[in-house]
Order: structure tokens, then C-alpha cells, then sequence
């Protein structure tokens, strides 16, 4: 990795825009934390995903989640955030073009989730030269390292544009 690389994964905040052409296979990036908390859970369910277990901790009880679980789709969202705000600085955001997500344990109210994030493909288009695709292995961790989510995605990178501003080649 290279120090620029480094600096924007250990670093809480965004740092210098990342293009196509600063990503090699198996650069990793670390976000920041995002603590959850009941209230938390219980909100997003009650907006999106109203499901009891989600809802109420002795329906929770009751399920094979033997407690209250937040929503996957409150994970990938927190995940989202996380990549975002601190964890995968893309150059004009991150632009998704498909991919595959599944979750193997349930995120609590008691989880301290961060993602920790790895280049596994870079194929520049052929047919739009000014962008490429790359794919990213993403892990959402909790504080003991468990992974709550894991997501394959393809993005959409820019490259570099030239200087005077026709784009790279």
C-alpha cells in the first residue's frame, strides 16, 4: 500500500480522493466506528423493516436470533455510511454497479461496527475510457472482529483526469 494509501485508511476522516488509477489489487481500507444502540435498531425497523425480532427483544427471544437483531438492511446502511464518510475514498463517490451481500451473524445493540474493505479487481472500461470497474470485498466487524456483514461489490472508479481536462486515456 502506498503511503497516500495508508494515510486514507487509517485515517477517521476522508482524505485525498482515490481514482482508478491509485487502486491496485489488495489495498485495504479500515473506516472509522459507528456504536449501535437499541434505539437505533428500533427506529430503522420501525421505518423499514418492521419485522418483530427487530422490534422487540423478547420476540427476539423467540426467534433463532435469541434477541433483538438489527436489520440486515440497518447494517448495509451503517456499513454504507462507514465507506463513505471514512472508509473507501472513491473520486465522485461510491457508485455501485451490482454485487453480493449476506450476513452471518446479527449486528446487537451492544456492537461497535467498523469495515475493513479490499481491492480484489480493477478492469478499466474499453468502452468508456475516463472509468473502470473495481471490485471490493467488504467486511463489517463488530468490536470482537466478528463479521456481521459481508458484501462483494462492483463500483464504478473514475480515472484521473488529464490536465487539460479531456480524461485519461
Amino acid at each position: 500500500m502506498t503511503s497516500h494509501l495508508a494515510a486514507a485508511a487509517a485515517s477517521p476522516e476522508m482524505s485525498q480522493p482515490l481514482y482508478l488509477d491509485d487502486l491496485a489489487v489488495g489495498n485495504q481500507f479500515t473506516s472509522g466506528e459507528h456504536a449501535m444502540d437499541e434505539g437505533q435498531i428500533k427506529a430503522f425497523a420501525a421505518q423499514f423493516d418492521p419485522q418483530p425480532f427487530h422490534l422487540d427483544e423478547a420476540a427476539g427471544r423467540a426467534t433463532l436470533f435469541g434477541g433483538l437483531a438489527a436489520s440486515g438492511w440497518h447494517t448495509a446502511a451503517v456499513t454504507m455510511r462507514l465507506q463513505v464518510t471514512s472508509g473507501l475514498p472513491i473520486a465522485g463517490g461510491i457508485i455501485g454497479a451490482g454485487g453480493e451481500l449476506s450476513w452471518p451473524r446479527p449486528t446487537r445493540a451492544t456492537d461497535v461496527l467498523h469495515v475493513v474493505s479490499e481491492v480484489v479487481q480493477i478492469q478499466p472500461s474499453k468502452s468508456k475510457p475516463d472509468r473502470g470497474m473495481v471490485t471490493v470485498r467488504s467486511e463489517t466487524r463488530n468490536q470482537h472482529g466478528d463479521v456481521l456483514q459481508l458484501s462483494t461489490v462492483r463500483i464504478v472508479v473514475p480515472r484521473k483526469p488529464a490536465a487539460d481536462g479531456a480524461g485519461a486515456p
